[in-house]
Parts: structure tokens; C-alpha cells; sequence
């Protein structure tokens, strides 16, 4: 291959490569983009940051492992106390009115009764790292990968879910979160303490 014979074609898209990233140092400099939650996207921005966003989930969720007992009754219903409190504020649940918060949303959080496109081991990598440049928080940084699931097995099954069987579930939870964590510390700990049989 004769690299003097292509060299216009590729000095061309260099300077046009250098002319782009200076556009859009520029238009980063200048603060001309509304960042504003009440100014939504244009169609292709949006559409960027969409499929940023999926395709990152998708290849750095790769390594999750699922637990075996995913649907366990105990796991569900210890993440239906989960999902009541830390969860319901943005992305409702059957029966649940729209809150200020959700409204208030952009881009707006799924609404997961509604079901989603993500895989248990996607959902766990979201709830436990969360989305940069959204209201999702990292809930990996105050609870534990068990717990974590235990949200996971219960949004699972919320789709298949209506108004009275959701508030069913959540009165029915075990305990609170805190409680929840504690008791797991306090598990962790008599386990640790016990001899070990050989």
C-alpha cells in the first residue's frame, strides 16, 4: 500500500478530527449547552448519551455472578422493604402516585413496574455503582452485595405486580433496612465466633 498516494485523504481527516474537538472545546468553554434538568436533550443527544449509558452497563456488568436463589420468597420479600424506602421516591411502584422528586427527573427514572430491558446482573451493577450524571446513587457505598440482590429479586418481580399485591409485599417485609443490616452484621459475627468443625 502506498501511503504518499492516501496521504491528502488522511491529513483531511485529521484536520477535520482537530476542527471538531475544537468546536467542541470551545462550546464546552463557552457553557453555551443548558444543562438544566428542565431543558430536555435534542433527539441525538439524547440518543448518545442513551446508548453510552446501555453499552456501558452491559460490558461492565459482565463479571456479575447471580446468586442461586434469586427467587427465594425471603430475598423477595427482604427487598420489598428495600425498594419501599429507598426506591419508591423515583421509580414508584404499582398503585404509587407520582412523587415532586420523579417529576422533577431528567432524563426521568425508570418507572420499574413497568418492567425494564436489563438483566439481573445489569440491574445489580446499576444499583450497586449507579449512573453518573443522574439522580441514581451508588447504593454499593452503605449496603452490601446481599442486599443489594435482595432489591434485585424484588424488582424482578414487581412487574408482575398490581396495587394490592405490591403494598401487600411491602407491609409484609421483614424489617427495616437498618434493622435488616445489623442483623446481617450480627449474623456475620456469630458465624465468625463459632468453632469450625473438622
Amino acid at each position: 500500500m502506498d501511503l504518499r498516494r492516501h496521504l491528502p485523504s488522511v491529513t483531511f481527516v485529521l484536520i477535520v478530527l482537530l476542527v471538531l474537538a475544537a468546536f467542541a472545546g470551545i462550546l464546552v468553554y463557552a457553557g453555551v449547552y443548558n444543562i438544566g434538568a428542565d431543558a430536555p436533550h435534542s433527539r441525538l443527544m439524547y440518543n448518545i448519551l442513551d446508548e453510552f449509558r446501555d453499552r456501558a452497563i452491559a460490558t461492565h456488568s459482565r463479571d456479575v455472578r447471580l446468586p442461586a436463589d434469586l427467587n427465594d420468597p425471603k430475598r423477595i420479600a427482604a427487598g420489598a422493604g428495600l425498594y419501599n424506602e429507598m426506591c419508591t421516591g423515583c421509580h414508584l411502584g404499582p398503585g404509587v402516585e407520582r412523587s415532586e422528586l420523579s417529576q422533577g427527573l431528567y432524563p426521568a427514572a425508570p418507572e420499574l413496574a413497568r418492567g425494564d430491558d436489563l438483566s439481573p446482573a445489569e440491574q445489580f451493577w446499576v444499583i450497586k455503582h449507579g449512573v453518573k450524571l443522574s439522580a441514581m446513587p451508588a447504593w454499593g457505598r452503605t449496603h452490601d452485595d446481599q442486599l443489594i440482590w435482595d432489591m434485585v429479586a424484588f424488582i424482578r418481580q414487581l412487574p408482575k405486580m398490581n396495587a394490592q399485591q405490591f403494598q401487600a409485599a411491602v407491609a409484609s417485609a421483614p424489617e427495616s433496612h437498618e434493622e435488616m443490616m445489623e442483623h446481617m452484621s450480627d449474623e456475620k459475627h456469630d458465624t465468625a465466633s463459632k468453632p469450625h468443625s473438622h
